[in-house]
């Protein structure tokens, strides 16, 4: 039944036996009203005080409208300028949506780059060959928004510290080219006021990042690239009253009840495949919101996001996982979720916090995100004396062009054993995953450049029967990143990074693009490796890539060779 323009179907009779009981509790609660209504205390007095400031989202499809006007005002301004090439300099909330919004309004899918009928450059990384394309860009033509929600991302501030550069380096007015995004208050909107840049949009201070789809950080990059922002929030005020009810044909509270029902039974991997939706790439938000949101305390929905209905992982799952098809419902899919772009935004936000009830989390903080940040600052605290990196760990191997390295711990026994060959190194990690584990690839590449690189997880998936997902590094440390540290203590993880040909310095800092994406990776390790929750050690292989092209054809190699996962007694 469709209710707003948003339909839940629980394909799946088994299940939806199982989330029958918690639809009931959930309408006897009251819980959708009361969060409709901006009540704090569903999720208990610990989650409060976080909860309090972090629920505006229920009513962003009102509240949002006079950007509207506004924005379009700003971007008829710039195009006045000469200036319709949209840069989006943000991570995690400040970029997932507006790229889905971007790509689906354009009906293509993007990556990165700009495409289509509103074209939207998203530049979520350090990597300093994807930095540089931006920077190839017509400047001449080109508006940067700079995103971030506390205004110090460290990210951010290093794309907007070279895109001022390179701009006046070319005889253009830097802050006649720069709108930022943030919030009341931080230093990025004053800094932006002592600088005189085009606009300082401030958004609303109580929506967390993963729920601000409907917020200045959705709305004014996508707005800027000349989607009707007008008919997304028209889209989520159609879907709020189905999602508001206290009522057991709610899509909020049955999506809910079914993933929490899930997660008790086991089933805490969510595997995501578009069949058919239309929304380009809504996958890789729903990922961020499920995994920020849920993976904390050793428990959580880990969302695996993959390639369409036929891929390794979704309709030949197991018990350790519920296949949900964003569109129509095909062979194997447990759930299948329909609606407009808006109404899904707001679908999932709803039903993501009643699942967080249900699971027992908070679902607005992120209390393992700093540490992997905290470990890139410790690192780069030596860059003043020419950068950190592996030149005082010898690898364990060099395979061609792989050097071979495994992330150390005192707890952790000898997965690795005396590998030589990338091949040994992939299968003696995979072997040293749990029976309901997961593997995580985390590539700290260039995500045009290397796109390629991406094949390595249907490929993974399916030589070795595990759930299987793909981070683009830095990226995912804002979308994924959460879970890995926070959620079910399963995981093994296969970290590849490579050699930069051509590095880019970072103005007025000690590190460039590279030596940054390098300690993110290194920094991001030595968090995963470490025991968590009263978990134990878990497996960090290392692969960098001296040469990126040639070492994409040894890792194909490397996955044809895997003999499944052999399990050690």
């Amino acid at each position: 039944m469709s209710a707003g323009g948003i339909a839940v179907d629980i394909t799946d009779p088994k299940l939806a036996e199982a989330a029958a009981p918690l639809v009931e509790k959930l309408v006897a609660d009251g819980v959708a009203s009361k969060l409709a209504a901006g009540d704090d205390s569903l999720w208990g007095p610990e989650a409060q005080p976080e909860a309090s400031k972090r629920l505006s989202w229920v009513r962003l499809h009102e509240t949002s409208r006079p950007l509207v006007d506004e924005l379009a005002a700003l971007r008829r301004d710039l195009h006045g300028d000469g200036a319709d090439r949209v840069v989006l300099a943000g991570m995690g909330g400040s970029s997932l949506a507006p790229e889905v919004i971007c790509a689906t309004a354009s009906g293509t899918q993007a990556a990165g780059g700009a495409a289509g009928d509103h074209p939207l450059v998203v530049l979520d990384t350090t990597d300093p060959g994807q930095v540089s394309d931006a920077l190839a860009g017509d400047l001449s033509r080109t508006v940067l928004v700079v995103s971030s929600k506390s205004g110090s991302t460290v990210e951010t501030d290093s794309q907007r510290r070279v895109f001022e550069q390179v701009f006046e380096a070319n005889g253009i007015d830097a802050a006649s080219r720069i709108v930022v995004v943030t919030d009341p208050g931080s230093g990025l909107a004053q800094l932006g006021r002592d600088q005189g840049y085009r606009r300082v949009v401030e958004a609303d201070p109580n929506v967390g990042g993963r729920y601000s789809a409907l917020t200045a950080f959705g709305l004014v990059p996508s707005a800027l690239a000349g989607v009707n922002i007008a008919t997304l929030l028209d889209e989520a005020a159609a879907a709020a009253p189905a999602l508001e009810r206290d009522a057991a044909d709610n899509p909020a509270v049955q999506l809910a009840a079914a993933l929490g029902a899930a997660h008790g039974a086991g089933a805490e991997k969510v595997v995501l495949a578009d069949t058919g939706s239309g929304l380009v790439g809504f996958g890789n938000w729903a990922e961020q919101l499920i995994a920020e949101s849920t993976g904390k305390q050793g428990k959580g929905l880990l969302p695996v996001v993959v390639e369409g209905p036929d891929a390794p992982g979704f309709a030949d799952h197991g018990t350790d996982a519920t296949a949900v098809a964003v569109g129509p419902a095909t062979d194997g899919a447990d759930i299948a979720v329909t609606g407009t772009l808006g109404g899904q935004f707001l679908l999932w936000e709803y039903a993501i916090a009643m699942a967080g009830r249900l699971i027992g989390i908070n679902p607005f903080d992120q209390p393992d995100v700093e540490s992997a940040k905290q470990a890139t600052r410790d690192l780069l605290a030596h860059a003043g004396d020419g950068g950190s990196d592996d030149a005082d760990e010898a690898p364990l191997a060099t395979d061609g062009p792989v050097e071979i390295r495994a992330e150390s711990h005192p707890t952790l026994p000898d997965w690795l054993g005396s590998v030589t060959t990338v091949g040994e190194a992939v299968q003696a990690l995979v072997d040293a995953a749990p029976d309901d584990g997961y593997l995580a690839i985390q590539a700290y590449l260039d995500r045009l450049d290397d796109a390629s690189f991406a094949a390595l997880r249907p490929e993974l998936a399916r030589a070795t029967g595990l759930q299987t997902t793909f981070g683009w590094g830095p990226r995912f440390l804002h979308s994924t990143g959460q879970y890995h540290k926070g959620g079910h203590q399963n995981g093994v993880f296969l970290q590849i990074t490579g050699s930069v040909a051509d590095d880019l310095a970072i103005p007025d800092q000690p590190f460039s693009f590279g030596v940054l994406e390098h300690d993110q990776a290194r920094g991001d390790a030595g968090v995963l490796v470490a025991p968590k929750n009263g978990g134990t050690a878990r497996p960090v292989l290392r692969l960098h890539l001296a040469d990126r092209a040639a070492g994409l054809v040894a890792l194909a190699h490397a996955v044809s060779t895997l003999r499944g996962r052999q399990v050690r007694p």
